[in-house]
């Protein structure tokens, strides 16, 4: 990834998928909002879009593994997903354990009393907000 490219991350659902961005210097994730395709190839065609507004260097798909350490269907699902991104975009894809991120969106819904469908419409963006966060905590140097 090259210095002030960005780095895109997707919490991928079957019926919605979050999606977060982070900050020219890798530092702070921003959720940018769920959205609610109709299959893999039309939000494909979503992430693109994101990627070149964005001027996205590298994309982190969130992996929800099992909490063994195990990869379920749910894990081969986001894998299928961010092996047909790599291959239609000219961006690095990876796999980013999101084990309990889902649980930690909702936490802070709880904190901040959000509830009925504006959390439903939160939650995917805010996962994908941690997914990110924690993949480029992981990542300083």
């Amino acid at each position: 990834m090259k210095t002030g490219q960005r780095v895109l991350c997707i919490d991928y659902g079957d019926v919605r998928s979050g999606i977060a961005v982070s900050d020219a210097l890798g530092v702070l994730a921003v959720g940018l909002g769920t959205v609610r395709p109709k299959g893999m190839r039309e939000l494909t065609e979503i992430i693109k879009a994101k990627a070149d507004e964005y001027n996205v260097g590298l994309i982190v798909v969130g992996n929800p593994v099992n909490m063994n350490g195990t990869a379920g269907p749910r894990s081969e699902r986001a894998r299928a997903f961010a092996e047909k991104l790599e291959a239609a975009l000219s961006v690095e894809v990876v796999l980013f354990d999101e084990r309990c991120t889902t649980l930690a969106a909702h936490r802070i819904l709880n904190e901040t009393d959000t509830r009925g469908k504006k959390r439903k419409d939160v939650v995917d963006t805010l996962s994908a907000q941690i997914i990110l966060q924690n993949y480029m905590d992981s990542h300083k140097k």
